[in-house]
């Protein structure tokens, strides 16, 4: 049967107390799939952002959408104020990473080796900061498998509860382009006069983009 992972996060945001929201670190991959999802998080948690993208390609694509995503952030006017975390662009993690996967095709073998390169920094920063919960911003994209992400945000709380005990971050499951939210982001996107992309991020889904060989 078919889980229903936005089900699943009502349920648990349902369950906050709104005179002491938790805290939720939110892995994000650019400003406009942060949108609608902000929007809608940003009441039941505190949020904080962290943009660890190691795979965007090239480096000026990378810093534009980090500059994209703060100004969103500083301008949005959101239910609670969220913060931003930034980290370092480290692109040989993400080469590393997907070495002899170069060739595998879009949400193939290659993306979700990036899933969990991203996902993995994200539990780790969470656990580092004392955070209740964290999340990604990918499950809001149509091109983006939710299952798949879920269960390795899953898996890296699961890691972080053996090593930490129950005072380990949670994962939020989320399938956030449900109930209209992709929808709602791409309104944010043109209200806001957003820059939206039109490449997932690393060098192979660009040159893919381009009709180039990889």
């Amino acid at each position: 049967m078919k889980t229903d992972f936005d089900r699943k996060m009502q349920e648990i945001i349902a369950g906050l107390d709104p005179e002491d929201p938790p805290r939720l670190l939110l892995h994000s991959c650019c400003a406009p799939c942060s949108s609608s999802v902000l929007e809608q998080l940003a009441g039941p948690f505190r949020v904080t952002v962290l943009y660890y993208n190691p795979n965007i390609y090239p480096r000026e694509e990378y810093e534009f959408r980090k500059a994209e995503q703060q100004e969103f952030i500083r301008t949005y006017p959101f239910a609670n104020p969220v913060d931003f975390l930034d980290c370092e662009y480290e692109p040989a993690q993400f080469y590393e990473a997907v070495k002899g996967l170069e060739r595998e095709p879009e949400r193939g073998g290659r993306c979700t080796v990036c899933y969990r390169l991203r996902l993995a920094r994200t539990a780790r920063e969470a656990a580092k900061g004392g955070y209740d919960f964290f999340a990604t911003t990918l499950t809001l994209s149509p091109l983006k498998d939710p299952l798949r992400l879920n269960r390795i945000g899953q898996e890296e709380a699961d890691r972080l509860a053996e090593e930490n005990g129950p005072a380990a971050p949670r994962w939020l499951p989320s399938d956030f382009k449900k109930r209209n939210g992709y929808l709602r982001s791409l309104e944010i996107t043109r209200s806001c006069g957003m820059y939206r992309q039109n490449y997932c991020g690393c060098e192979f889904s660009l040159r893919t983009e381009r009709g180039e060989d990889v």
